[in-house]
């Protein structure tokens, strides 16, 4: 049974997770946190499957309301055949000139995912980031990485040019699952460990903020009951505690 033996595999990448990248969740956290408590902006990219990361901490239930999407047209599955998101992600300059379109300053945080970390687009985002005066947090594979060449005139990868890296532990090629009965591994799992690294971090980030006094800007589920209820009760918290709420999600803070 393949489904048994990848979900085996899952289990065992989630517990290399915790013994091996704890630690790095927390620096990136404390490193949010920090920024955020400071008055500054945490964005997050990935594209094409590394934006699902992305999209699964915004506006997310539960999740923090701090996180800048910058989703890129033309690197979004949804816009056609995976060609035309291959091609953008792999021409020198794109990334820069996108990145330049932001309008983030220096002591903001953003958070880059790139699984292999070769291609341009995603390594340019961060040489600008870095540039630009932003700390930047890397989620890609050290492992698929280190085993591929980088495709920007550079040389470099994006995992050179990020404050922190974080490990999704990615097999190279993605899929960990191989049988003789297929023509290649099937499997991947790049995806769902990006979500689980990111809801850990926003999960540690909150924990950090609250002991920073900043009250964690939390969604609170809309499909269930009681949302009035706790709008007034985090407006009482900080009336009673005389604490203050982290930024709001605000896509168009900056002009």
């Amino acid at each position: 049974m393949l489904a048994k033996k990848y979900l085996e595999k899952c289990s065992e990448l989630i517990k290399r997770l915790q013994n091996t990248q704890l630690q790095k969740i927390e620096e990136a956290a404390e490193m949010i946190a920090q920024a955020v408590d400071e008055g500054h902006t945490l964005y997050a990219w990935g594209g094409p499957h590394s934006s699902l990361p992305v999209q699964d901490i915004f506006w997310r239930a539960g999740g923090l309301a701090l996180v800048n999407p910058l989703f890129t047209h033309g690197l979004s599955l949804e816009v056609g055949p995976i060609y035309l998101t291959t091609f953008l992600e792999r021409v020198d300059g794109a990334g820069s000139e996108f990145f330049g379109q932001v309008g983030a300053e220096p002591g903001d945080v953003i958070i880059l995912i790139s699984t292999s970390g070769r291609n341009p687009f995603p390594i340019e985002m961060a040489a600008s980031a870095r540039e630009a005066g932003l700390k930047v947090i890397g989620v890609t594979s050290t492992a698929y990485s280190s085993s591929v060449s980088s495709r920007h005139s550079s040389g470099k990868k994006m995992q050179d040019l990020c404050d922190v890296v974080l490990d999704n532990l990615t097999a190279p090629g993605d899929a960990v699952i191989e049988n003789d009965c297929l023509p290649q591994k099937v499997g991947p799992t790049s995806g769902w460990m990006g979500c689980l690294m990111l809801q850990a971090l926003m999960a540690e980030t909150a924990e950090r903020l609250a002991e920073k006094g900043v009250i964690p800007p939390i969604y609170y589920a809309l499909n269930l009951d009681g949302q009035s209820e706790y709008v007034q009760y985090l407006d009482k918290l900080r009336r009673e505690r005389g604490t203050r709420f982290g930024g709001i999600y605000s896509p168009n803070r900056k002009s």
